[in-house]
């Protein structure tokens, strides 16, 4: 019995330890942010602003100087020489979804099967993720959350990162479908012996040919109401009322093409290309048809050997100037930890062409754009919510970026991550061995 005891305690502990912090409680007083250098999210700079919000939402934001605004009863925050910035969203991502790679019980990344449009992603959601945490400090606080595995994976959501639950986390629920495209080339896997030259896939047609049936079928049961329920092809119903938006994961010219094609004949007209590594071989007919992409992660190597070695660097800007809406996206390898590098993918994007408030629209307006939450998140402007950040420095710069303060929907969330207690916990162990 005494060793029951001392069994629960120390399961207790070690849950509170592995807990994440409490989050921060709903905005009870007006604040105002003074003195800094306002990056809006829209291309626009105010040097020396004003923001004042209340109840989570922007009541004013100016200049100034010029803006007649008492504060006597605000909260008044000094970022004199400081720069305010629009929460950063991170599209196309799995943070919340697994915790440890090598622990199986806590990894919700995919399904079994081929065809999974019903199965929603956000109530797989961990809102305690020590990982979700630890983006708050670059400033990234919202983000999509997108399941892997199959040739359609399922449905997903947005939420912010500061949140009980994946209720309370939840800002769009169910905002789009996402699809693995079949590549119409191929490589041999080098560690079986076969040959790795990049070859056209014998398969290509047979797959697509499955896909289309598929799509077929579905919109074919939601013209009827007779039909037997379905959740598959009911979850599929918003790609055809245009409530839901298409998710399309392709790379070569030739599969983006036709992705887009088979969409459009389908009645679908909400589409993002991800990844869309060759995307700007067709930027026109992607800005003609008004496709949108979430543009692969910006620290790539480039995938063929007659490529640019920059080229995965300068993609963004080259889809800019083709009037093409860009997102950033980090899926890849340990995708989840490298999710708080995306505004240094952006900055990345600067010393490759873009401007800095080019830059920042890739992670702020124009992913707000395309997943329809635009109307709240993404720019600093009256009337939405105050989801943003203080920052020391440049927010796209790795050096610079020191996050002081962070707001989502007005409340002062807490900046503490499990690598934050381990940073202070070893320099006072290093200064406690400098004065011995």
């Amino acid at each position: 019995m005494k060793n029951i005891k001392y069994i629960a305690i120390l399961l207790l502990s070690i849950s509170i330890g592995f807990a994440q912090q409490t989050p921060a409680p709903k905005q009870s007083k007006d604040i105002a942010i003074m003195g800094a250098t306002a990056h809006i999210g829209n291309g626009t700079v105010i040097e020396n602003s004003l923001i004042t919000f209340s109840d989570g939402k922007i009541t004013n934001i100016g200049d100034a100087r010029t803006m007649k605004i008492s504060t006597s009863n605000m909260d008044v925050i000094d970022a004199s020489g400081k720069h305010v910035y629009p929460g950063f969203i991170v599209a196309n991502g799995t943070l919340g979804l697994v915790e440890v790679d090598a622990v199986k019980a806590s990894n919700d990344l995919s399904e079994l099967g081929t065809f999974n449009p019903h199965i929603r992603s956000i109530i797989a959601y961990n809102a305690e993720s020590k990982i979700v945490e630890s983006m708050r400090p670059n400033g990234v606080l919202l983000g999509q959350v997108v399941p892997r595995g199959g040739r359609i994976t399922g449905t997903s959501s947005i939420v912010q990162y500061d949140a009980w639950n994946w209720e309370d986390a939840a800002i769009k629920t169910d905002d789009g479908i996402h699809m693995n495209w079949p590549s119409s080339f191929s490589r041999g896997r080098w560690w079986l012996g076969e040959d790795p030259a990049l070859k056209p896939n014998k398969n290509y047609k047979k797959q697509v040919n499955e896909l289309k049936q598929y799509v077929i079928e579905a919109k074919t049961h939601n013209i009827s109401s007779k039909n037997p329920r379905h959740l598959p092809f009911e979850a599929m119903k918003g790609l055809f009322d245009g409530s839901k938006r298409l998710y399309i994961n392709v790379n070569d010219q030739k599969s983006i093409t036709d992705a887009v094609n088979f969409a459009k004949e389908n009645g679908i007209n909400n589409i993002t290309i991800v990844g869309a590594y060759e995307a700007e071989k067709v930027a026109n007919f992607l800005k003609q048809n008004n496709v949108s992409v979430f543009l692969q992660r910006v620290h790539s190597r480039p995938n063929n050997n007659d490529d640019d070695y920059d080229l995965p660097y300068k993609l963004a800007k080259n889809l800019v100037d083709a009037g093409v809406l860009v997102a950033l996206e980090p899926s890849g390898q340990m995708e989840r930890m490298n999710s708080r590098n995306l505004p240094f993918y952006a900055g990345t994007t600067v010393a490759h062409g873009l401007t800095k408030e080019q830059a920042l629209q890739l992670i702020t307006q124009n992913p707000a754009k395309i997943l329809g939450i635009d109307n709240m998140y993404g720019t600093l402007e009256t009337g939405k919510s105050a989801t943003l950040f203080i920052s020391e420095g440049d927010a796209l710069d790795m050096r610079t970026n020191l996050v002081s303060e962070a707001f989502i929907d007005g409340r002062n969330v807490s900046l503490e991550t499990h690598q934050t207690e381990l940073w202070k916990r070893y320099s006072k162990k290093l200064e406690e061995e400098q004065k011995d």
